[in-house]
Parts: C-alpha cells; sequence; structure tokens
C-alpha cells in the first residue's frame, strides 16, 4: 500500500509515487512488448528500454485500462436505465509537454500497449499538429515565428473535431501535417473510424484562456477528455534534448533536399549549436512558459522525466 512521502501529500491534489512505488503498482501484468518493437515507437534521440516500459508504462496502461472499463460499465447502465441501446463513445486521453519532452514515444508507448488489452484493440492517436494553419495562412499573419503557439492553431476546427469524436460520429477526417515540409498536407487526411480509445497528443492540449474575445471558442479541448497525461522535466533537460534533436536532425532528415530546414545541412557543429539555441530561447522556451507549463497542473498524471530522459517520479491526481 502507498504511503505518502511527506505531509505535505495530505493537502496536494496529488498523490505523489516514486519509480518503484508506481512500478509495483504493474501487479502482474506481462509485457506484450518487444525490443524490435520498442525501437520502431521511440523518438529520434529518446532513450526508452525496456525497463522503462515495464516499471512505467505498464502500470500506466493497466490504470488506464480499469478507467476505460469503468467507463463501458457506466455506459451500459446508462442503457439499461434509459431502456435503449446507445452506441458507446470514445474514451479520450490527452497528452501535454514541451517540444522535445518525448511526449510523442509517450503517446505511440501508451497506444501500442493499450490496444493489446482484450476490451479495446482499437486505440487511434491524433497529434494536433495537423490543426496548425497552413503555412499559408501563418505567412500571412505574421505567425511563422509563433508556430506551436495558441493563436497557430485552427482551434475552432479542433474543437469541432473533438466534439465529432466524443458524440459518436461514424467517421471523423483530420488533418495531417508533414515534419519533412513543416506544412499542412492538403490532399492528405487521417480517417478516424470509432475507436475504443483515441489519444490526442499535443503541446497544446490543456491549454485554455481567460481571453473574451467573441473569436475564440469558450469551449476547450480538454473538455472532451477523459483522462490527461503531461510529460514533463526541468526546463534545462529539455533545452539540451532539444538540442541534440536537432543536431541529430542536422545530419539526418535535413539532409533532404524537400526538407523545409534543409539550409541547416551543411552548419558546422558550432553553428549548429547556436542556431538550435536561438531558436529555443526565442520560440520554445517562450511557448513552454508562458502557454504549456502553467497547464501542468490541469492534468489528471504527471510524468516526471529526470535527465537521462527516464521517469523518475508519478503524480496521480486524487479522485
Amino acid at each position: 500500500m502507498f504511503t505518502a512521502s511527506s505531509h505535505d501529500e495530505n493537502y496536494s491534489p496529488y498523490i505523489t509515487f516514486n519509480r518503484e512505488e508506481w512500478a509495483r503498482l504493474r501487479d502482474s501484468i506481462p509485457l506484450p512488448l518487444s525490443q524490435d518493437e520498442l525501437e520502431a515507437l521511440k523518438g529520434l534521440n529518446e532513450k526508452v528500454s525496456l525497463d522503462e516500459v515495464s516499471e512505467i508504462y505498464l502500470p500506466l496502461s493497466r490504470l488506464l485500462n480499469l478507467y476505460v472499463a469503468a467507463t463501458q460499465e457506466l455506459h451500459a447502465a446508462t442503457n439499461t436505465f434509459l431502456n435503449s441501446t446507445t452506441e458507446k463513445v470514445p474514451y479520450i486521453i490527452g497528452i501535454a509537454g514541451s517540444v522535445a519532452v518525448g511526449k510523442s514515444t509517450s503517446a505511440r508507448i501508451l497506444q501500442t500497449l493499450l490496444s493489446r488489452w482484450p476490451n479495446h484493440p482499437k486505440v487511434e492517436l491524433v497529434t494536433t499538429d495537423g490543426f496548425l494553419f497552413p503555412n499559408r495562412v501563418l505567412e500571412e499573419r505574421g505567425l511563422m515565428k509563433r508556430k506551436g503557439f495558441p493563436e497557430s492553431y485552427d482551434i475552432r476546427r479542433l474543437i469541432r473535431f473533438m466534439a465529432d469524436i466524443k458524440s459518436g460520429r461514424p467517421e471523423v477526417c483530420v488533418p495531417v501535417y508533414s515534419h519533412l515540409y513543416y506544412d499542412i498536407l492538403a490532399e492528405d487526411e487521417q480517417i478516424i473510424r470509432k475507436p475504443d480509445i483515441i489519444i490526442v497528443e499535443g503541446i497544446n492540449v490543456l491549454q485554455n484562456s481567460r481571453n473574451r474575445n467573441q473569436n475564440i471558442p469558450r469551449v476547450f479541448v480538454s473538455d472532451f477528455f477523459d483522462f490527461s497525461i503531461y510529460v514533463d522535466a526541468k526546463i534545462e533537460d529539455i533545452f539540451q534534448w532539444y538540442v541534440e534533436r536537432f543536431q541529430l536532425l542536422r545530419d539526418t532528415a535535413f539532409q533532404n533536399p524537400q526538407s523545409y530546414f534543409h539550409r541547416y545541412a551543411e552548419l558546422s557543429d558550432t553553428e549548429a549549436m547556436d542556431t538550435a539555441k536561438k531558436i529555443w530561447l526565442e520560440i520554445n522556451a517562450v511557448n513552454l512558459q508562458h502557454n504549456i507549463l502553467p497547464t501542468r497542473e490541469r492534468a489528471h498524471l504527471i510524468l516526471k522525466k529526470g535527465p537521462n530522459h527516464s521517469v523518475s517520479s508519478v503524480k496521480l491526481r486524487k479522485l
């Protein structure tokens, strides 16, 4: 049984687990993931081991499986009460966090683990990158250097998507974003057909606004979530991971002549470091501190990472 680590824990909205305490909550669930499968799920500079999956993500998938099962039972109870049969709607999980913190890898691992539980085999993953305005719109509005900030997203379209999913529409389309071209692919789309679970991943998914501008919807993306996760780390660690990823991209994806960032392919190590630092300080750090980090305590669960990318503690919101 878990015991709060300090007296102050009793007054926190969260229960905090160290890595060992959280790992024990895996119970006896076997690990349904191979090393080869994990390699395919990892991001470019993500250092995720099978031990990490076993000790962090498997207990989390067990918790979510219990939550999904409880929701399904509640749906059945409602049908019994109404003496009718209404189709269940997807259980929606939101995953937020900074650029370069590893939330995309976390989302892919969770998608894979959750799809291997027998009562919800169809798990879809959607990233909010697809709801960025196309570059031509961002350029018209002078927002290219604000890409990733709240105003760079077509929030109305994203809200419509969430409402369509939660209302049980049989088929919903999602715009597709290309990191190679750094833009929306106008001729491509992701089709979502009634999944059991849908994971919505993006830096902006827990953001809300007190701005009373009539053009900003009063409904927020997070209003549709059944459960939300924030992937957290110290800002200095995220900065280091961002620089490492930028240097890796310089030697890989940026080498492609079709890449939007091909101009960075021939940078020296020093130039790459200076460029990455400039982009981080002028764009990503500002967005993190002003828009993303303030949403952390809105999450149901916080995964806190250490300098080596591994999760050191987990905070679970009390019910």
